[in-house]
């Protein structure tokens, strides 16, 4: 099958997805929280994001690769952490990994993973980054970050934005609990997508296996969206990052960042990049899009940024990068990728977002991403 000519775009993947997994998992992957306003906000500022056609500039191939945190990629772009990946498809954290490896992309692993960092040690590449979300106790954290470190992981990722568990109104009507139960509910969706439901027998319902030495099991009347993980966190503040930059001896990166003035500070504390995100809209339903903050940060610190939150292909991509990220993250789009195509589905996918890009880049005459800035159209800013 030529992939190209079936699944172009990655809404083509999306909607495939759709059709391969059980309805509580879809829930899970494409749901936000609230009314799911940010998530709509997110893809409509980011289409209100022009760039102005420039012609006359004669052959152009155009050339993705970029230098971030002091290495070289072939393309601006790498895997987000999403927890529990492998409820998602079977064996995902492994196939994402082994994909990354491949591309020379980054690939982050959750903390809430359904691998454990010990599993993936044998698929990582030389991009390796452990996303961790806070936890209160000093020996967990020494004990996450050593076996990140002993695993292979170079570059750390400290999660802020998720003081407490969101609601995520969609996601628990569809019945879907953490830990996941297995009610006739659930089985009867199971039963309607079997391709999921044999890669599932094969590997056994997941789990969150980073956290199993960590906690006895109890759930002390969590709801029905927070995870077992919730009992190990704390808010962090910035005693908190500057403990873990003093404990972590390679790139240090701040995940969650949407105020210029909480940026303040970091340099001085010696984090290496922000990473600007809205959590997909699946944290917070009264916040603005993560492209319309991107400015403001931009201008209000030296620091590199991370942009993520509604990327739908490689012009969005090319928008995060002309208004001031140095580096673009995809979480929900690679998991498409994977229901809709198994293992060939990460591959397919980098594939596509560098076709766009390329395609795009080529309509605005730009060589090289350093051209992006000078595209964009100021008047759809406004």
């Amino acid at each position: 099958m030529d992939l190209h000519s079936t699944y172009p775009g990655v809404m083509d993947l999306k909607w495939r997805a759709e059709k391969r997994l059980p309805k509580f998992v879809w829930e899970y992957l494409d749901s936000g929280t609230g009314t799911e306003a940010t998530k709509a906000r997110n893809r409509a500022a980011l289409d209100r994001v022009g760039f102005l056609p420039s012609i006359l500039h004669g052959p152009i191939d155009p050339d993705l690769t970029t230098r971030f945190l002091g290495r070289d990629f072939p393309m601006p772009f790498g895997m987000a952490p999403i927890g529990m990946s492998g409820l998602i498809w079977p064996n995902a954290e492994p196939l994402l990994a082994r994909a990354a490896a491949g591309a020379g992309l980054p690939f982050c692993l959750s903390t809430v993973a359904s691998r454990n960092p010990e599993d993936i040690a044998p698929h990582l590449g030389d991009h390796a980054w452990f996303q961790m979300y806070p936890p209160k106790k000093e020996d967990i954290r020494r004990d996450l970050l050593d076996r990140a470190r002993a695993a292979g992981f170079t570059t750390l990722v400290l999660t802020v934005d998720v003081p407490m568990a969101s609601r995520r109104e969609r996601q628990t009507r569809s019945g879907l609990t953490q830990p996941p139960r297995l009610t006739p509910r659930l089985l009867a969706q199971i039963a309607l997508r079997p391709a999921w439901a044999m890669g599932m027998a094969r590997t056994g319902m997941p789990r969150m296996r980073t956290l199993d030495k960590y906690i006895d099991g109890s759930r002390k009347n969590l709801p029905p969206t927070a995870h077992i993980g919730y009992i190990l966190r704390t808010s962090p503040d910035r005693d908190y990052v500057a403990w873990l930059r003093d404990h972590w001896d390679g790139p240090f990166i701040v995940k969650g960042v949407m105020r210029s003035e909480d940026a303040a500070g970091m340099e001085e504390i010696g984090v290496d990049a922000l990473w600007v995100s809205n959590h997909a809209g699946r944290q917070f339903d009264g916040t603005l899009a993560t492209i319309e903050t991107l400015p403001g940060l931009r201008a209000a610190t030296r620091l590199p940024l991370i942009f993520d939150s509604g990327v739908e292909g490689g012009l969005d991509i090319l928008r995060a990068l002309a208004l001031g990220a140095d580096f673009v993250m995809l979480g929900r789009a690679f998991h498409f990728a994977l229901a809709a195509l198994g293992d060939r589905g990460p591959a397919h996918l980098i594939e596509i977002l560098a076709l766009d890009m390329q395609a795009n880049m080529g309509q605005i005459g730009a060589h090289d991403l350093s051209a992006l800035p000078d595209a964009i159209d100021m008047r759809s800013l406004a």
